[in-house]
Protein backbone atom coordinates (compact mmCIF):
# COMPACT_ATOMS: atom_id res chain seq x y z
CA UNK A 1 0.00 0.00 0.00
CA UNK A 2 1.26 3.31 -0.61
CA UNK A 3 -0.80 5.81 1.19
CA UNK A 4 -0.42 4.88 5.23
CA UNK A 5 -2.93 3.30 6.53
CA UNK A 6 -5.03 4.70 9.55
CA UNK A 7 -7.70 1.58 11.05
CA UNK A 8 -10.69 3.50 12.48
CA UNK A 9 -12.57 1.04 15.04
CA UNK A 10 -14.13 3.77 17.15
CA UNK A 11 -17.26 1.91 18.92
CA UNK A 12 -18.97 2.59 21.03
CA UNK A 13 -18.48 6.36 19.08
CA UNK A 14 -18.55 6.55 15.05
CA UNK A 15 -17.11 9.09 13.36
CA UNK A 16 -20.21 11.02 12.49
CA UNK A 17 -21.02 11.48 16.14
CA UNK A 18 -17.33 12.70 17.65
CA UNK A 19 -16.47 14.29 14.12
CA UNK A 20 -17.68 17.61 12.25
CA UNK A 21 -17.15 17.32 8.16
CA UNK A 22 -14.28 19.29 8.23
CA UNK A 23 -12.79 17.65 10.65
CA UNK A 24 -13.01 14.20 9.07
CA UNK A 25 -11.63 15.84 6.11
CA UNK A 26 -9.19 16.57 8.33
CA UNK A 27 -8.56 13.29 9.46
CA UNK A 28 -9.09 11.45 5.63
CA UNK A 29 -5.65 14.13 4.85
CA UNK A 30 -3.90 11.79 6.99
CA UNK A 31 -3.83 8.23 5.06
CA UNK A 32 -5.67 5.96 3.92
CA UNK A 33 -8.65 4.98 6.47
CA UNK A 34 -10.39 1.55 6.89
CA UNK A 35 -13.40 2.31 9.09
CA UNK A 36 -15.54 -0.47 11.04
CA UNK A 37 -18.34 1.40 13.01
CA UNK A 38 -21.21 -1.40 13.06
CA UNK A 39 -19.38 -3.70 14.46
CA UNK A 40 -15.64 -4.33 16.32
CA UNK A 41 -13.18 -4.52 13.18
CA UNK A 42 -12.87 -7.91 11.65
CA UNK A 43 -9.29 -9.88 13.67
CA UNK A 44 -8.55 -10.89 9.97
CA UNK A 45 -8.98 -7.59 8.84
CA UNK A 46 -6.84 -5.85 11.83
CA UNK A 47 -3.85 -8.40 10.74
CA UNK A 48 -3.98 -8.10 7.33
CA UNK A 49 -3.10 -4.05 7.74
CA UNK A 50 -1.12 -4.36 10.57
CA UNK A 51 2.18 -3.65 8.68
CA UNK A 52 1.35 -0.45 7.12
CA UNK A 53 -0.67 0.83 9.91
CA UNK A 54 0.81 4.07 11.26
CA UNK A 55 -2.38 5.48 13.44
CA UNK A 56 -5.68 3.63 15.54
CA UNK A 57 -8.49 5.42 16.30
CA UNK A 58 -10.27 3.33 18.53
CA UNK A 59 -10.03 1.01 21.28
CA UNK A 60 -8.38 -1.70 19.19
CA UNK A 61 -6.64 -4.99 21.52
CA UNK A 62 -2.89 -4.01 20.96
CA UNK A 63 -1.12 -6.79 22.82
CA UNK A 64 2.91 -6.79 22.46
CA UNK A 65 2.61 -9.77 19.68
CA UNK A 66 0.18 -7.70 17.71
CA UNK A 67 2.81 -4.45 18.16
CA UNK A 68 5.19 -6.52 16.81
CA UNK A 69 3.25 -6.99 13.67
CA UNK A 70 2.85 -3.23 13.66
CA UNK A 71 6.21 -1.50 12.81
CA UNK A 72 4.84 1.68 11.21
CA UNK A 73 2.46 2.49 14.21
CA UNK A 74 2.72 6.07 15.84
CA UNK A 75 -0.67 6.28 17.65
CA UNK A 76 -3.23 4.99 19.31
CA UNK A 77 -6.16 7.59 20.08
CA UNK A 78 -8.73 6.17 22.13
CA UNK A 79 -11.72 7.95 21.68
CA UNK A 80 -14.15 5.82 24.09
CA UNK A 81 -11.21 7.87 26.83
CA UNK A 82 -11.18 5.03 29.40
CA UNK A 83 -7.52 3.46 28.83
CA UNK A 84 -8.60 0.01 28.59
CA UNK A 85 -6.52 -3.00 29.69
CA UNK A 86 -6.26 -4.28 26.48
CA UNK A 87 -3.74 -2.41 25.19
CA UNK A 88 0.97 -3.16 26.17
CA UNK A 89 1.70 0.09 27.40
CA UNK A 90 4.48 -0.20 28.59
CA UNK A 91 5.69 -1.93 25.02
CA UNK A 92 4.34 1.63 23.11
CA UNK A 93 6.32 3.67 25.74
CA UNK A 94 9.19 1.37 24.88
CA UNK A 95 8.06 1.69 21.00
CA UNK A 96 7.70 5.61 21.15
CA UNK A 97 4.07 5.06 19.93
CA UNK A 98 2.05 7.75 21.56
CA UNK A 99 -1.39 6.17 23.01
CA UNK A 100 -3.78 9.05 23.99
CA UNK A 101 -7.03 9.97 25.14
CA UNK A 102 -9.13 13.20 24.73
CA UNK A 103 -11.36 12.37 27.48
CA UNK A 104 -10.86 16.30 28.93
CA UNK A 105 -13.14 17.02 26.62
CA UNK A 106 -15.95 16.25 28.81
CA UNK A 107 -14.44 18.05 32.06
CA UNK A 108 -16.66 21.28 31.28
CA UNK A 109 -19.93 19.91 31.10
CA UNK A 110 -19.55 17.60 33.78
CA UNK A 111 -18.40 20.75 36.24
CA UNK A 112 -21.29 22.27 35.48
CA UNK A 113 -23.53 19.38 35.86
CA UNK A 114 -22.16 18.88 39.11
CA UNK A 115 -22.45 22.74 39.99
CA UNK A 116 -25.96 22.39 39.28
CA UNK A 117 -26.28 19.68 41.19
CA UNK A 118 -24.43 21.42 44.42
CA UNK A 119 -26.89 24.19 44.26
CA UNK A 120 -29.96 21.60 43.73
CA UNK A 121 -28.97 19.78 47.09
CA UNK A 122 -27.98 22.98 48.92
CA UNK A 123 -31.31 24.81 47.99
CA UNK A 124 -33.99 21.80 47.30
CA UNK A 125 -34.78 22.91 43.76
CA UNK A 126 -36.09 19.61 42.23
CA UNK A 127 -37.81 18.62 45.90
CA UNK A 128 -39.67 21.96 45.65
CA UNK A 129 -40.67 21.81 42.06
CA UNK A 130 -42.08 18.02 43.31
CA UNK A 131 -44.12 19.17 46.18
CA UNK A 132 -45.38 22.08 43.92
CA UNK A 133 -46.96 19.25 41.66
CA UNK A 134 -48.23 17.34 44.32
CA UNK A 135 -49.66 20.47 45.87
CA UNK A 136 -47.63 20.46 49.50
CA UNK A 137 -45.84 22.90 48.46
CA UNK A 138 -44.07 25.55 51.67
CA UNK A 139 -43.81 29.02 51.44
CA UNK A 140 -41.16 31.53 52.68
CA UNK A 141 -38.93 30.82 55.66
CA UNK A 142 -40.95 27.24 56.13
CA UNK A 143 -39.83 25.98 52.50
CA UNK A 144 -35.63 26.49 53.33
CA UNK A 145 -35.75 25.13 57.24
CA UNK A 146 -33.48 22.60 55.18
CA UNK A 147 -31.54 24.68 52.86
CA UNK A 148 -28.26 25.74 52.77
CA UNK A 149 -25.76 28.38 50.66
CA UNK A 150 -23.59 27.43 48.53
CA UNK A 151 -22.00 30.52 48.07
CA UNK A 152 -18.98 30.59 51.23
CA UNK A 153 -19.86 26.94 51.88
CA UNK A 154 -16.87 24.53 52.54
CA UNK A 155 -15.69 22.02 49.67
CA UNK A 156 -14.10 18.71 49.38
CA UNK A 157 -13.20 17.71 46.29
CA UNK A 158 -11.65 13.89 45.92
CA UNK A 159 -9.91 13.45 42.95
CA UNK A 160 -8.18 16.12 41.30
CA UNK A 161 -7.88 15.31 37.24
CA UNK A 162 -9.27 17.02 34.55
CA UNK A 163 -12.88 17.01 36.08
CA UNK A 164 -11.79 17.98 39.90
CA UNK A 165 -9.96 21.37 38.05
CA UNK A 166 -12.49 22.26 36.07
CA UNK A 167 -14.79 22.30 38.63
CA UNK A 168 -12.54 23.94 41.25
CA UNK A 169 -12.22 26.26 38.30
CA UNK A 170 -16.10 27.07 37.97
CA UNK A 171 -17.10 27.63 41.29
CA UNK A 172 -14.32 30.31 42.32
CA UNK A 173 -17.19 33.26 42.16
CA UNK A 174 -18.84 31.03 45.18
CA UNK A 175 -15.55 31.77 47.39
CA UNK A 176 -15.82 28.64 48.86
CA UNK A 177 -12.92 27.01 50.79
CA UNK A 178 -11.93 23.86 49.18
CA UNK A 179 -9.78 20.94 50.39
CA UNK A 180 -8.68 18.14 48.03
CA UNK A 181 -7.77 14.69 48.57
CA UNK A 182 -5.90 13.31 45.60
CA UNK A 183 -2.82 10.65 46.88
CA UNK A 184 -1.60 11.14 42.92
CA UNK A 185 -0.49 14.50 43.45
CA UNK A 186 1.98 16.61 45.27
CA UNK A 187 0.92 19.84 47.34
CA UNK A 188 2.27 22.35 44.91
CA UNK A 189 -0.20 21.64 42.42
CA UNK A 190 -3.19 21.42 44.85
CA UNK A 191 -1.85 24.71 46.02
CA UNK A 192 -1.62 26.36 42.82
CA UNK A 193 -5.07 26.20 42.29
CA UNK A 194 -5.61 27.75 45.43
CA UNK A 195 -7.39 24.75 47.45
CA UNK A 196 -5.74 23.09 50.12
CA UNK A 197 -4.42 19.86 50.54
CA UNK A 198 -6.39 17.08 52.86
CA UNK A 199 -5.96 13.66 54.11
CA UNK A 200 -9.44 11.84 53.50
CA UNK A 201 -11.34 11.79 57.05
CA UNK A 202 -10.30 16.03 57.39
CA UNK A 203 -12.12 16.49 54.40
CA UNK A 204 -15.40 14.25 55.25
CA UNK A 205 -15.60 15.39 58.35
CA UNK A 206 -15.21 19.13 57.62
CA UNK A 207 -16.65 19.68 54.40
CA UNK A 208 -20.34 20.73 53.63
CA UNK A 209 -19.70 19.73 50.01
CA UNK A 210 -18.08 16.46 48.50
CA UNK A 211 -17.62 15.90 45.52
CA UNK A 212 -16.34 12.72 43.77
CA UNK A 213 -14.09 12.69 40.66
CA UNK A 214 -11.81 10.14 41.15
CA UNK A 215 -11.05 7.14 38.55
CA UNK A 216 -11.67 3.72 40.22
CA UNK A 217 -8.24 1.86 40.43
CA UNK A 218 -7.13 -1.86 41.46
CA UNK A 219 -6.88 0.01 44.90
CA UNK A 220 -9.54 2.40 45.48
CA UNK A 221 -12.54 -0.05 44.69
CA UNK A 222 -15.81 1.39 47.46
CA UNK A 223 -12.92 2.92 49.24
CA UNK A 224 -15.82 5.76 50.29
CA UNK A 225 -18.15 3.67 52.62
CA UNK A 226 -19.69 3.13 55.78
CA UNK A 227 -16.91 4.16 58.32
CA UNK A 228 -16.32 6.95 55.66
CA UNK A 229 -19.89 8.65 55.54
CA UNK A 230 -20.40 8.15 59.38
CA UNK A 231 -17.44 10.71 59.70
CA UNK A 232 -19.49 13.48 57.30
CA UNK A 233 -21.57 15.79 59.44
CA UNK A 234 -25.62 15.40 58.84
CA UNK A 235 -26.80 16.85 56.46
CA UNK A 236 -23.29 16.81 54.37
CA UNK A 237 -23.79 17.34 50.69
CA UNK A 238 -22.33 14.14 48.83
CA UNK A 239 -21.87 13.97 44.85
CA UNK A 240 -20.32 10.86 43.05
CA UNK A 241 -19.64 12.44 39.25
CA UNK A 242 -17.02 9.85 38.32
CA UNK A 243 -17.41 5.81 38.95
CA UNK A 244 -19.53 4.05 40.61
CA UNK A 245 -17.20 1.73 42.01
CA UNK A 246 -15.22 3.72 43.89
CA UNK A 247 -18.24 4.12 46.31
CA UNK A 248 -19.75 1.19 48.38
CA UNK A 249 -23.16 2.38 46.93
CA UNK A 250 -25.28 0.23 49.24
CA UNK A 251 -23.74 2.61 52.07
CA UNK A 252 -24.55 5.60 50.01
CA UNK A 253 -27.88 4.67 49.46
CA UNK A 254 -28.17 3.53 52.88
CA UNK A 255 -26.90 6.92 54.32
CA UNK A 256 -29.39 8.30 52.41
CA UNK A 257 -32.24 6.92 53.30
CA UNK A 258 -31.33 7.90 56.89
CA UNK A 259 -31.09 11.15 56.23
CA UNK A 260 -27.52 11.47 57.11
CA UNK A 261 -26.47 12.87 54.07
CA UNK A 262 -28.30 14.55 51.08
CA UNK A 263 -26.67 12.97 48.09
CA UNK A 264 -26.37 13.25 44.22
CA UNK A 265 -25.06 10.41 41.61
CA UNK A 266 -24.70 10.58 37.55
CA UNK A 267 -23.29 6.69 37.81
CA UNK A 268 -24.47 3.66 38.92
CA UNK A 269 -22.92 -0.23 39.32
CA UNK A 270 -25.31 -1.46 36.20
CA UNK A 271 -26.18 0.13 33.44
CA UNK A 272 -28.71 1.34 32.62
CA UNK A 273 -30.49 0.55 35.84
CA UNK A 274 -33.22 -2.00 35.87
CA UNK A 275 -37.02 -0.18 36.46
CA UNK A 276 -37.57 -2.05 39.47
CA UNK A 277 -33.98 -0.90 41.08
CA UNK A 278 -34.84 0.34 44.56
CA UNK A 279 -32.32 2.47 44.13
CA UNK A 280 -34.93 4.97 42.12
CA UNK A 281 -37.02 5.19 45.44
CA UNK A 282 -34.07 6.48 47.31
CA UNK A 283 -34.97 9.88 49.32
CA UNK A 284 -32.86 12.03 49.71
CA UNK A 285 -31.48 11.76 46.41
CA UNK A 286 -31.06 13.71 43.16
CA UNK A 287 -30.31 10.90 40.14
CA UNK A 288 -28.73 11.82 36.92
CA UNK A 289 -28.78 8.64 33.79
CA UNK A 290 -24.88 8.78 33.26
CA UNK A 291 -25.54 12.12 31.51
CA UNK A 292 -23.38 14.72 32.84
CA UNK A 293 -20.36 14.39 30.41
CA UNK A 294 -22.25 13.28 27.11
CA UNK A 295 -23.08 16.62 25.64
CA UNK A 296 -23.15 17.08 21.65
CA UNK A 297 -20.41 19.51 21.67
CA UNK A 298 -18.43 17.51 23.87
CA UNK A 299 -18.46 14.47 21.82
CA UNK A 300 -17.22 16.78 18.58
CA UNK A 301 -14.38 18.14 20.80
CA UNK A 302 -13.18 14.49 21.31
CA UNK A 303 -12.71 14.12 17.31
CA UNK A 304 -11.24 17.67 17.06
CA UNK A 305 -8.76 16.88 19.63
CA UNK A 306 -8.21 13.24 18.39
CA UNK A 307 -6.96 14.67 14.80
CA UNK A 308 -5.43 18.07 15.76
CA UNK A 309 -2.86 15.73 18.18
CA UNK A 310 -2.71 13.26 15.54
CA UNK A 311 -1.58 15.52 12.42
CA UNK A 312 1.27 16.82 15.22
CA UNK A 313 2.32 12.82 16.02
CA UNK A 314 1.95 11.95 12.44
CA UNK A 315 4.77 14.99 11.78
CA UNK A 316 7.02 14.22 14.22
CA UNK A 317 5.79 16.02 16.76
CA UNK A 318 4.34 15.33 20.57
CA UNK A 319 0.60 16.00 20.94
CA UNK A 320 -0.34 18.68 22.78
CA UNK A 321 -4.20 18.57 23.62
CA UNK A 322 -4.88 14.76 24.89
CA UNK A 323 -3.76 12.87 27.80
CA UNK A 324 -0.96 10.45 27.35
CA UNK A 325 -0.99 6.88 29.26
CA UNK A 326 1.24 6.64 31.63
CA UNK A 327 1.99 2.90 32.11
CA UNK A 328 1.72 2.82 35.52
CA UNK A 329 -0.82 4.76 36.35
CA UNK A 330 -2.69 2.32 33.00
CA UNK A 331 -2.40 -0.61 34.63
CA UNK A 332 -4.01 0.39 37.87
CA UNK A 333 -6.88 2.27 36.48
CA UNK A 334 -10.23 0.11 36.23
CA UNK A 335 -12.95 2.08 34.96
CA UNK A 336 -15.57 0.21 32.60
CA UNK A 337 -15.86 0.85 29.35
CA UNK A 338 -18.67 2.89 28.15
CA UNK A 339 -21.94 1.03 26.56
CA UNK A 340 -23.64 4.34 25.57
CA UNK A 341 -23.12 7.50 24.04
Amino acid sequence: MSEPVILVDPLPRTLDLIMTPPVRARLERLGRLFISQERPMDEGEIERLLPETVAILGQTAMPRERLDRAPKLKAIVNVETNFLPNIDYAACQERGIWVITPGSAFAAPVAETTLGLCIDLARGISAADRAFRDGTETYGLEANVDTIRFEGASVGIIGFGDLGRKFRELIRPFRNDVLVYDPWLPAEIIERMDCRQSDLDTLLAVSQFVVVFASVTTENTHFIGAREFALMRKGTAFLLMSRAAVVDFPAMLDAARRGDIRAATDVFPVEPVPADDPVRTTPNMIFSAHRSGGTADALLQIGSMAVADLELILRGLPPQLCRRADPAIAARLRSQPVSKT
